[in-house]
């Protein structure tokens, strides 16, 4: 048996909660055989995290260059700050044994839309929309999947554009299309998302339907404050006296000066 065409994993046979996978002693054994085979396969990913990461290097370079865009046409940042991540080997593994898919390279390509992941953070939620619009009416950004859960928040409050993309990535012989998961929230989203995602994974918690309603209600009055935060900054925007041509060009010159120190 060729060591990339591995064992079909079937996660039929095996017991699933919030806290993951369960399995025997034996199902446990057949896990690690698996894992040892797929330790051959990751020579092959060493190369393939270095295309995801030349992906993320790309998409993070738009961000940059809209951010810049927009402190010169509007005299301020959309974007607070900028993380990526390619997801670790133990993630990426675990993730396809509890979707039950077979642990190839082929299948990690296929199947697994987040190995590159970046995540930009604004500080208003009508930042989020201008910057995914700006970016995907790029020619070389292809949008593969969309979820808004902004407009739809998930059933524990949780609040976050979501987009997977691909962009081209040109090497000395060939060119790859690869996909990159592009989340971008407000501050206040992420300072939520931060802690409840600390908090799910702590073991044995008490009264968790409680602490699940408290976190929801939490959740509720960050997407007010959002709100409120966005409408203070349009009156305060739509209240300020508008410049003279002279005194415009003066403040779009000094910032450029910015830009260019930074």
């Amino acid at each position: 048996m060729n060591d990339n065409q591995l064992i079909p994993f079937d996660k039929g046979n095996f017991a699933f909660d919030r806290n993951g996978l369960h399995l025997s002693p034996a199902e446990m054994q057949a896990v690690m055989n698996q894992a040892r085979k797929m330790m051959d396969v990751m020579v092959d990913y060493s190369d393939l995290r270095m295309v995801y990461g030349c992906a993320l290097k790309i998409v993070r370079t738009k961000f940059e260059v809209l951010d810049s865009e927009f402190e010169v046409r509007n005299q301020r940042n959309p974007i607070n700050f900028i993380s990526s991540r390619v997801k670790s080997n133990q993630s990426i593994i675990g993730k396809m044994i509890r979707r039950g898919i077979p642990l190839t390279i082929e299948n990690m390509e296929k199947e697994i839309q987040d190995i590159a992941g970046i995540r930009i953070i604004c500080s208003y939620e009508d930042d989020i929309y201008h910057l995914a619009d700006a970016l995907l009416r790029q020619e070389n950004v292809t949008l593969l999947k969309r979820k808004d859960y902004i407009a739809n928040p998930k059933s524990n409050g949780y609040r976050s554009l979501h987009l997977i993309v691909s962009v081209p990535v040109y090497f000395a012989e060939q060119k790859r299309d690869v996909p990159v998961e592009v989340q971008i929230r407000t501050i206040a989203m992420d300072f939520w998302a931060s802690l409840e995602h600390s908090m799910k994974y702590k073991q044995e918690i008490k009264d968790q339907d409680t602490i699940a309603a408290r976190l929801k209600s939490c959740a509720d009055r960050i997407a007010e404050l959002d709100e409120e935060m966005q409408d203070i900054r349009r009156q305060i925007e739509s209240g300020k006296d508008v410049p003279s041509e002279e005194e415009e060009l003066l403040q779009r010159l000094g910032k450029i000066d910015r830009i260019f120190e930074d």
